[in-house]
């Protein structure tokens, strides 16, 4: 019969003698939520990256003498960089460009305060007795007017203003003696600042070459781009907040001396300084130019020199930031105004100054890398005065 034989019977045999297999277990679910796994992901990331940045600021601030030193240095010379690299193009010599950049920059800002100076030496005892002679009509108004203060009253109140005051200006002056607690750490951290101005000027292409190829060859072509990319991003910060710096003062200025307000030059300068310190230099240097009309002038006049200032800021904040800074910056104003407050609990008054400027860097490479803009094939923007040692001609792109 078909299917007898041993071998049937063998294979039919075996197949109930053939133990069976178990069915294979059921997969185990994981007892942790997917969700926490990569929250905890996330969680333990952020940590080594706040880490990485406490070590940093740690650092900074163990060499603030020079690293403050360095980043203005850096700031003047993007400062300096379109009227450097105009005269490179125009085929001036290097070292001739490097002495007109320097003693222009010096000239004007030594002429900005020596005009101050003058102003205050010449106006100050008239603008001090009036300042005493309107305190005293403020406190007799106090008691006299419809609030019936007591000079109690009216003394703790001054008090605690003078109190609150002393905390904050301990705070900003802590972060503006950064540079040095004495005249010698101050004088030495000037002539830091100039001998890197000099040699940035001088060789930065070579200074920039060599910090490149500190970085693994596979990764200097991201570096170099990156930096560039950064460092264009601070010509424009620098470019238009000196524009942007120098209207607010010639605005504010005028408006004080048509007004009759003393000490318009001065304040004039202090705006144009105050400007670099986004939002929080406007506030403080606007407070100042109305409270000198207010003590000099009256409320009235101090109510129009108000006016003055608050149509130079808005005319900043809603026609000249948007249109000029906007496309500088790349930054949104409430990172601004975060950095800004941020970089004044750090590290004070420098804190504040360079928070913008290092947060448009941050973004602008930072962006530079994740869009991988290196691998396009297209050479880097070109900036004139840190990255080239010569003029650039037709197919230099170094």
């Amino acid at each position: 019969m078909t299917g007898s034989g041993p071998d049937a019977r063998g294979s039919f045999f075996g197949a109930f003698r053939r133990p069976v297999e178990p069915a294979p277990p059921a997969a185990t679910e994981d007892p942790v939520p997917r969700g926490l796994r990569v929250a905890t992901a996330y969680a333990w990331r952020l940590l080594v990256l706040a880490a990485a940045a406490g070590v940093t600021i740690w650092l900074v601030i163990q060499l603030k003498l020079l690293i403050i030193p360095l980043l203005i240095a850096i700031l003047v010379s993007a400062l300096l960089s379109p009227a450097f690299s105009w005269m490179l193009r125009h085929r001036w010599p290097r070292w001739l460009a490097i002495v007109v950049s320097v003693i222009s920059t010096l000239a004007i800002v030594t002429g900005l305060l020596w005009l101050a100076v003058w102003q205050i030496t010449r106006q100050w005892g008239d603008v001090r007795d009036r300042t005493v002679e309107a305190t005293a009509q403020l406190r007799q108004y106090l008691i006299d007017g419809p609030l019936h203060l007591t000079a109690t009253q009216i003394d703790d109140g001054l008090n605690q203003a003078f109190a609150f005051l002393e905390e904050q200006a301990e705070l900003l002056w802590s972060g503006a003696l950064a540079i040095g607690t004495t005249v010698g750490h101050v004088v030495t951290g000037i002539l830091l600042t100039l001998f890197i101005l000099l040699c940035l000027l001088a060789d930065g292409g070579g200074i920039w070459r060599w910090t490149t190829r500190l970085f693994p060859r596979k990764a200097r072509p991201a570096v170099d781009g990156a930096g560039r990319a950064g460092w264009v991003t601070i010509v424009n910060y620098a470019r238009t907040q000196l524009l942007v710096a120098s209207i607010d003062a010639v605005g504010i200025g005028l408006g004080a001396f048509f007004l009759g307000v003393p000490l318009a030059i001065p304040i004039g300068v202090l705006v144009f300084l105050g400007a670099f310190v986004p939002f929080v230099g406007a506030v403080v240097t606007g407070a100042v130019a109305v409270f000198v009309a207010l003590v000099y002038n009256g409320p009235w006049i101090a109510f129009w020199m108000l006016v003055v200032v608050l149509g130079v800021q808005q005319l900043e904040s809603h026609v000249l930031q948007p249109l000029l800074m906007g496309s500088a910056v790349k930054v949104h104003p409430l990172a601004v105004v975060l950095v800004v407050a941020g970089g004044a609990m750090v590290g004070g008054i420098p804190g504040a100054l360079f928070a913008v400027p290092l947060a448009a860097f941050v973004n602008v490479v930072a962006v530079y890398l994740s869009r991988r803009s290196w691998e396009s094939g297209q050479p880097p923007a070109a900036a004139d005065l840190i990255w080239s040692t010569v003029p650039r001609r037709r197919g230099n792109t170094a």
